[in-house]
């Protein structure tokens, strides 16, 4: 994978907000620059959870209205090496899976997959139903990475910062994005 510069972050309207400061953080320390769009919904979640509204959010250079088609991530002329939902809601995933584009975030996620880019989807529903695991299977069918927010505990978390810094780490990861050493806690045998 190309090294990544430049990752539009898309937030949607699940629970999962904690994870956004740890993973603007691991990009900060890389210098990748961040663009953002954040559904009404996603708004809604964020305040809700972090008390915040998308643009307090540190590291995040431009922030694009979910209803703007007019804004460069619509167009794959735009050149994001990567784009990332976090939290991804089923709706969506839904809406990514099946090419309907409804909003800034559905379309930039097309634009990902049309444009073949890694478009990684940190999905957040349990349980899960038939429908979310068929919209989980197309949308990976459609070249997306599907990255639940699922905690490990080998690294002996103490806080859920912790947490969300190792499930933010593994996002990077899966980028082939750098991550310092001593900033995440990898698996060693024995």
């Amino acid at each position: 994978m190309a090294q990544c510069r430049r990752i539009l972050l898309g937030i949607t309207g699940a629970t999962g907000m904690l994870y956004l400061p740890a993973l603007l953080e691991l990009l900060a320390d890389q210098s990748i620059e961040v663009h953002g769009i954040a559904s009404e919904t996603g708004r809604k979640v964020l305040a809700f959870e972090l008390g915040l509204v998308p643009e307090q959010l540190p590291l995040v250079s431009s922030w694009f209205a979910p209803e703007d088609f007019f804004a460069p991530p619509a167009s794959g002329s735009a050149r994001y090496d990567a784009m990332v939902v976090l939290p991804c809601s089923m709706g969506s995933l839904a809406a990514i899976a099946n090419g309907c584009c409804g909003n800034l975030i559905h379309r930039s996620a097309d634009v990902a997959l049309k444009e073949r880019r890694p478009l990684l989807l940190a999905v957040r529903e349990t349980p899960l139903n038939r429908t979310h695991l068929r919209n989980m299977l197309a949308a990976h069918e459609a070249g997306a990475i599907i990255c639940p927010p699922m905690p490990s505990f080998y690294h002996h978390p103490r806080t859920t910062e912790d947490l969300a810094r190792h499930f933010a780490a593994r996002l990077c990861d899966v980028l082939g994005i750098p991550v310092e050493d001593g900033r995440i806690d990898r698996w060693q045998e024995g």
